[in-house]
């Protein structure tokens, strides 16, 4: 096995148990790895400080796999880490009776790059790593095994997985696909999944406790759901007795699944739902010169900021659409307002809101802060993997 020798005091991030060793902390290699390879990670004085997936082509140059230097990573590995992160699942009792749970959550549940997610008996895997491609045939197994599920589909299509130089991969990968489309029910309400063509793994499971938030704040209110995709947060707030929701996308085949999903739900009011494709900003702007206003609106745009490096234009994109919000906002109205962008931390863009606050001439004040779902763990040596936060506001 090839040896991974940091720099001087570079292990600190591993004695803090951090999954990610950058190019910058690597010294040199010794012997051959190739792009997935598992490493022994050493210390400047040669100490064994544990094993990692090698990523030569990333800037995150390996992934820790173990901290214990006497575990090995084999098929047994694999088999352990998939059967405990399941078990987490099933040991809280808001994800028990769940037909939508994330299964496995990457870095925070120990496996890097390994991202899973079931839809009743359909599992559907995204490896978005080196190390994680490497070890697909294992992770399919032991997912097959903790689960019993009929079909795994992987959707390994996402832009991260070029960084660590890998071509996308999508296909069976267990199983055969399903005779009729796969369907979810979440909080009393039915929901297509396109695992296949659809966002993510097909859907957005993080957002399902705030669906349910949405919900119990929407009776009797108006409701504007920006970047609505295929519906979810719309669907509740009929669910909950909204008077009216006004949903926006800018895909018209997103609109079009959730205007199906609509009609798997036929003991919603459909006659007060509202689809709109347009731009989002544009159609935020054009609701202020007509004077239309909102009690309860959403803000979940897509990711603006991948990296910290995009932070800057990512923040002008969020102070605009809250600002539109707040001015699109009933006096006493709600507004939930979100970023899934990892470079944006949670102080960062709780001071953008603020600040669109503030140039709206809201005075305005957090309800509650929303995160993840509690499928959706975030590891304390890892923070990163806080991607997704929100606040509930209160406009006068």
């Amino acid at each position: 096995m090839a040896q991974l020798v940091l720099f001087p005091d570079k292990e600190r991030s591993v004695h803090r148990r951090h999954p990610w060793l950058f190019a910058g902390a690597v010294g040199r290699l010794e012997g051959r790895a190739r792009p997935g390879d598992t490493v022994e990670v050493l210390s400047d004085k040669l100490k064994l400080l544990g094993r990692a997936a090698y990523s030569p082509n990333s800037q995150v140059r390996a992934r820790m796999w173990s901290f214990d230097p006497a575990e090995s990573i084999d098929d047994v590995f694999f088999k352990r880490r998939v059967a405990l992160s399941v078990a987490r699942r099933a040991a809280l009792p808001e994800l028990r009776g769940q037909d939508g749970v994330r299964l496995i959550h990457a870095e925070s549940d120990g496996l890097p790059g390994v991202i899973a997610d079931r839809y009743g008996d359909t599992v559907v895997l995204q490896l978005t790593s080196a190390g994680a491609d490497k070890w697909r045939k294992a992770i399919v197994n032991a997912i097959v095994q903790a689960t019993g599920c009929a079909r795994v589909y992987e959707r390994s299509d996402s832009d991260v997985r070029a960084l660590d130089g890998l071509e996308p991969v999508t296909g069976w990968v267990h199983g055969e696909a399903p005779a009729e489309p796969v369907t979810i029910e979440e909080h009393g309400v039915r929901l297509g999944v396109d695992f296949a063509g659809g966002h993510k793994t097909g859907f957005y499971l993080d957002q399902r406790d705030n669906r349910a938030l949405l919900g119990q704040l929407a009776a009797g209110k108006t409701v504007l759901n920006c970047f609505c995709y295929t519906g979810g947060f719309s669907l509740q707030a009929l669910a909950g007795g909204a008077s009216h929701v006004l949903s926006i996308d800018s895909s018209g085949p997103a609109l079009d699944q959730a205007r199906a999903n609509l009609a798997r739900n036929p003991h919603l009011p459909a006659e007060r739902a509202e689809w709109l494709e347009a731009d989002v900003f544009q159609a935020l702007r054009d609701f202020r010169k007509e004077g239309r206003t909102f009690d309860l609106i959403v803000l979940d745009p897509p990711k603006f900021a991948p990296s910290s490096a995009h932070a800057e234009r990512a923040a002008r994109a969020y102070k605009d659409i809250n600002l539109l919000g707040f001015k699109l906002l009933t006096p006493g109205g709600l507004m939930m307002t979100y970023s899934c962008s990892g470079g944006i931390g949670i102080e960062l863009f709780q001071k953008i809101v603020a600040g669109a606050a503030l140039d709206a001439g809201r005075d305005a004040r957090i309800v509650r802060r929303l995160a993840g779902a509690a499928d959706h763990p975030v590891g304390l040596a890892y923070p990163e993997g806080e991607y997704l936060k929100g606040l509930l506001v209160q406009a006068d």
